[in-house]
C-alpha cells in the first residue's frame, strides 16, 4: 500500500488528477471502498496539490464531481439490481453493518445519504441502498451533491494542509475527523429543521387577511 501511495504522489500532474478522481469514483460505483477508502484518495489529492504539482481548486472540483457521479452510479446499481446487490459476497460478510446502514436509511431518509458519506462503510453502500429502496432520484441527488461538496472539499483541503504528514492524517480521516464532521452536520441539520418548524408555526398563527 505504501508503494501505491508513493506512486500516486509522484505521477505526472494530469495522471494525478485522473488517478485520484477514478479512485473516488470507484469507491461507490464499484465498491472498492472496502479496499481503499475514498478519503485516502481525496487526502492524497490535497497532498499532491500542496507540493505544487496540481491546482488545488481543480483537484477539489474533480474529487467532488467524482464523488457525486460515483454515488449516482451506485444508486443505479441498487435500483436495477437490488436483491442481487445485497447478496454480494463482500456484503454477506458484513451483514450486521449492512443492516445498520439499511436501518439508518429508513430512519433518516435523505439525511442518511448526506451523513453516510462521512462513514467509510456507509459511504460505499448507501447510494446502492437508496436505489434499492427506490428513493426518488432528485431527492437522493440533492443530498448526494451536498455531501459530496462538504466531503470532497474538506478532505482535499485536509491533505493540502497536512502536506508530508499525510500518512497520519489519512489514518485519522476515516475515524476522528469523520466523527467531528458528522456531529457538525447533525447539529446543522437539527438547527435547520427547528427553524423550518418555527417558520411553519408562525405562518399558521398569522391572522387571515380581510
Amino acid at each position: 500500500m505504501t508503494q501505491f501511495v508513493d506512486g500516486i504522489l509522484n505521477v505526472p500532474p494530469v495522471l494525478a488528477y485522473v488517478v485520484v478522481a477514478c479512485l473516488v469514483f470507484a469507491e461507490d460505483a464499484l465498491f472498492i471502498g472496502f479496499i481503499l477508502p475514498g478519503e485516502t484518495a481525496a487526502v492524497l489529492g490535497g497532498v499532491v496539490a500542496s507540493r505544487g504539482n496540481v491546482q488545488l481548486w481543480l483537484m477539489m472540483v474533480l474529487v467532488v464531481l467524482a464523488a457525486v457521479v460515483g454515488d449516482s452510479v451506485g444508486y443505479e446499481v441498487g435500483k436495477h439490481f437490488g436483491p442481487r446487490f445485497l447478496d454480494l459476497p463482500v456484503l454477506r460478510k458484513r451483514r450486521r453493518k449492512l443492516e445498520e446502514a439499511q436501518d439508518f436509511l429508513r430512519r433518516r431518509g435523505g439525511a442518511a445519504v448526506f451523513l453516510g458519506r462521512f462513514v467509510a462503510f456507509f459511504r460505499a453502500v448507501m447510494p446502492a441502498l437508496a436505489g434499492t429502496a427506490r428513493m426518488p432520484y432528485l431527492r437522493f441527488l440533492a443530498f448526494n451533491v451536498a455531501g459530496g461538496i462538504v466531503w470532497g472539499t474538506g478532505f482535499v483541503l485536509l491533505g493540502f494542509l497536512a502536506g508530508n504528514s499525510y500518512e497520519t492524517v489519512a489514518k485519522a480521516a476515516g475515524r476522528d475527523i469523520a466523527v467531528v464532521v458528522v456531529l457538525l452536520a447533525v447539529i446543522a441539520l437539527v438547527a435547520w429543521r427547528v427553524r423550518k418548524a418555527r417558520s411553519e408555526r408562525d405562518r399558521r398563527e398569522e391572522p387571515e387577511a380581510g
